[in-house]
This record gives structure tokens, sequence and C-alpha cells, in this order.
């Protein structure tokens, strides 16, 4: 697999031996979400408390965007990243900017997959996006890899995944999620550039439990959770959820999860 780099118009792009972009980041501001859909990848963030996550593992670093934003701005978070070419890892921290923290930031090298099923620790969030230079997923898109997913997730946990809505296949992503999570996955609508984010999740609210009681959120309240994630961050996820008022996620003005 070929590693390049391009830069247009000050934003430095990651790409693995084709057009495709695999990550980007905007030179001057190193720890911002530059692509759509890794801005998406946060609205986990508006569902839980500011004290979570703490335990993070993420699927795929490509230009290790989500993982500096995270680094940044959930300091009480560890972040352990999978990676199957350490290529990448190392572009990520020549080109990128990726903290040098093995405290905070564990990259182990390897097929995520098999490291979930591999792995005893349980994590607040699990973020997938890993893909080829065809955009293939392999097995981080099956029903097995979704069942080991939940199975690593704490009471409180959140899967996040970025799929591709223009792919044919799409709508079967989805179901597996939801066969997977018992019903309780969403996708959101597709972003402009075709990715489309999906959530599942375990426990939920008023008291986490793994029993399935779904979390209920108003759109009042992930609005006032995103004001407070702008003006914290800098991030605006303000357009996502005008977005998703508009499917049917959030009938009756309350997101159920």
């Amino acid at each position: 697999m070929n590693i390049d780099i391009s830069e247009e118009a000050g934003v430095r792009y990651l790409h693995f031996g084709s057009s495709w972009v695999q990550g980007a980041m905007r030179i001057a501001r190193p720890f911002a979400l530059e692509l759509d859909y890794t801005r998406e990848m946060m609205t986990p963030l508006l569902l839980r408390g500011d004290d979570w996550p703490r335990k993070v593992l993420q699927i795929g670093l490509g230009a290790a965007s989500v993982t500096k934003f995270l680094y940044r701005h959930r300091p009480q978070a560890r972040l352990t990243v999978v990676e199957i070419e350490p290529r990448v890892a190392a572009a990520a921290r020549q080109f990128f900017k990726l903290p040098e923290d093995e405290q905070r930031i564990d990259i182990r090298y390897g097929d995520g997959a098999d490291f979930v099923i591999e792995s005893r620790q349980r994590y607040d969030l699990i973020l997938v996006d890993g893909f080829d230079a065809d955009a293939r997923t392999g097995r981080l898109d099956t029903l097995p890899f979704y069942l080991d997913c939940r199975a690593r997730l704490a009471d409180d946990g959140l899967l996040c995944v970025n799929l591709l809505s223009r792919r044919k296949d799409f709508g079967k992503s989805v179901k597996r999620l939801e066969e997977a999570f018992a019903g309780r996955a969403i996708a959101f609508p597709s972003c402009d550039s075709g990715n489309a984010i999906a959530l599942g999740a375990v426990g939920g609210s008023p008291a986490p439990s793994r029993k399935g009681i779904p979390l209920r959120i108003t759109i009042d309240e992930l609005k006032a959770a995103a004001q407070q994630l702008k003006s914290d961050s800098g991030l605006n996820l303000l357009p996502t959820l005008a977005r998703l008022a508009q499917s049917r996620h959030l009938a009756g003005g309350t997101l159920q999860l």
C-alpha cells in the first residue's frame, strides 16, 4: 500500500495510493476536525457527560484527526488506537502532528477485528473508521465484528462507525448494526461526502445498565450539549443536529437509542 501526502489551500491530505482522501488536517489548526464525517464521529460526546469517555478504542488511525481532538478536549481519556499499517502511524506523526504521549495514546499494530476478539478491556467509546485504498472495510463491517464490539463496551458504552452511504450495501451495514445491538442502533443522514455515521448503544439512562434501558435525550438537551461543546472546543455540531431533526430518529423531539 502506498502512502501519499498532498496539500491544497492550507489543508494537508492523506491518501493510500489513490485520490481517495483517508484523512486531512488544516495546517494552521492541527487539532481541529477538517472533514465533515470526523466532526460527526464526535456526536457521542453530546450523549454523555463532560467526564466521558475515559477509555476509548479507535480502530483505524488515518491522519489522527479524531485521536488529536479527543486528546486535547477530553484530557481524562486514555486512547487505544489499532492500526494495521505501521507506516500510517509514522505518517501521522511526521505530517499530521500526532502527539508522542505513550501515557495517553497507546498505538497497537494489527487487525482491528482480531484486537476486539482478543481484548479483555471494556471501553466507553469504540470508534471504527477503517478502509483500505479501495474503500473496502473487510471484517470491520460484519455482524461478528459488531457483536464483538458490543461485548467490549462498558455499561454506558457507545459504538460509532463511519459507513459509506453511497455504497449499495449501506443498508445491509445498518441492519447488521441493528441486529448486533438488539435494535439500539441508528445511522445519521449522510454527509455531502457520502459518509454516514452510525451509533450503537448499550446501557442507557437514567441508570446505566446492560439490560437495554434506552437512552433518551431531547433535542433541547442535545442543542445545549452542542453549544457547550462548541464553546469548549470550537466544534460545531448544531448543523448535524439540524439534519438529524429532519430524520425519523428525532420523532417527537426526542432521540432514543
